[in-house]
């Protein structure tokens, strides 16, 4: 598989799964989103600061944007050198955050991200399934101060993760679902498996 995603809502373990799947696939790229290359860092910075005004269309742009320069600089590169690339968030992330999430609407959100990459698709997307209010007590416990989209309401959560289980039903061949409730070796060992990776 060449291009593979790891998707969630805040708190489900997606970087942590993500760089424990890169140690065990040998010579896998490991890029995060928004980020993984220097323009896109910096749009990421901008996306996240709570000190800003950032409306949901412009928030929607700012990720696809950033999604575009990853694509062209990063990922289509690696893919065409016949390498795997390990995507800690992608387009679906994008459709539940901005189009459930932000009310702009999947078929717009998706649209906006078909000409950021490309039409660049996974070729398969880990989807850590954890509860809303769980991902966000698990976020708040990193110490970390929140960013923009952290500091959301309960609503705009629940929204997201609904979003991500129609998602993942409509493209069963594409989604695989793991329980992010799980020990971290027992998701890694099932994200194998549905790799067809013998952990």
């Amino acid at each position: 598989m060449a291009l593979i995603t790891i998707e969630g809502i805040d708190g489900a373990g997606k970087s942590t799964l993500a760089a424990a799947l890169a140690r065990e696939i040998p010579g896998a790229v490991l890029l995060r989103e928004p980020g993984g290359v220097a323009l896109s860092e910096r749009l990421r910075e901008v996306v996240k600061d709570p000190a800003l005004t950032v409306g949901p269309r412009a928030e929607a742009l700012i990720y696809a944007a950033a999604r575009a320069q990853l694509v062209e600089e990063a990922v289509r590169p690696a893919i065409e050198r016949g390498g795997t690339v390990l995507l800690d968030r992608f387009v679906d992330s994008s459709l539940a955050y901005q189009g459930a999430g932000r009310g702009l609407g999947v078929d717009a959100v998706r649209a906006i991200n078909e000409f950021a990459t490309g039409g660049l698709r996974p070729d398969r997307t880990l989807l850590l399934r954890v509860d809303p209010a769980v991902g966000r007590a698990r976020a708040a416990g990193r110490g970390e101060a929140p960013d923009r989209l952290e500091r959301e309401a309960d609503a705009f959560f629940a929204a997201i993760a609904a979003a991500y289980d129609e998602l993942a039903a409509g493209d069963r061949e594409r989604f695989v679902v793991l329980d992010a409730a799980a020990p971290p070796d027992r998701i890694l060992a099932d994200a194998l498996r549905a790799l067809g990776r013998t952990p």
